[in-house]
């Protein structure tokens, strides 16, 4: 089918870091979901607000709550945002099947559309992880 475009699925290195929004109640949560799931053991968490994510990510790091999600690949590649997300999604139900709709090119856009909106009002509708 000419619509389909070819997208290698590379499972997360047992080295890649995901640093996700650790004030964020959505962010929080969908990474228990990614723990419970098992793709705990292909990836290692770190909270964006934490010395370390700063470190790692150097002058990309702005203080606050980021805009999006960053995977920090064990070649150095990082990706951002949606597609910081794709390399999990084997390891969570329905992931796989996700994916295979990723591949239909005309749905790109709206998985990016869909992200961008959603973490532009992740405060607004699941509010923030309380701090004691």
């Amino acid at each position: 089918m000419a619509f389909l475009v070819h997208q290698p699925e590379t499972p997360p290195d047992p080295q890649d870091l995901l640093i996700y929004d650790g004030e964020c109640r959505l962010c929080v949560a969908a990474k228990e979901g990614l723990e419970r799931h098992g793709e705990h053991k292909r990836v290692r968490f770190i909270a964006y607000n934490s010395a370390e994510a700063a470190s790692i990510l150097g002058e990309g790091y702005q203080p606050g709550r980021p805009e999006v999600a960053f995977l920090v690949e064990s070649n150095g590649g990082i990706q951002r945002g949606l597609d910081a997300f794709l390399p999990l999604l084997p390891g969570l139900p329905w992931g796989r099947i996700i994916l295979k709709l990723w591949r239909i090119r005309f749905l790109r856009p709206l998985g990016y559309a869909a992200y961008r909106f959603i973490a532009n009002n992740r405060y607004r509708w699941f509010g923030a992880v309380r701090q004691d």
